[in-house]
């Protein structure tokens, strides 16, 4: 069975030290916007495996949160 490791990568880090100082009253909130214009690629996968991973870890909150600031170029199918 594989044992479970903490993340050491800098981000986490930062998290680390701001949780240490107390900023944002402990609390740990990410999200994950991706614009319906197109479809999700490897870069996505990276964004997701991060800011859902780092809620995870810090036992925080991750939000999906579809960016519709830019409706000229959105289309239904990438959203269904």
């Amino acid at each position: 069975m594989a044992t479970k490791t903490t993340g050491k990568d800098f981000i986490r880090q930062i998290i680390r030290n701001d949780l240490e100082l107390g900023k944002n009253a402990g609390r740990i909130c990410t999200r994950f916007p991706p614009e319906p214009n197109g479809y999700l690629h490897i870069g996505h996968a990276q964004s997701i495996c991060l800011n859902f991973g780092v809620a995870k870890d810090f036992n925080g909150e991750c939000f999906l949160r579809f960016d519709d600031t830019n409706p000229a170029k959105e289309t239904t199918d990438f959203v269904e």
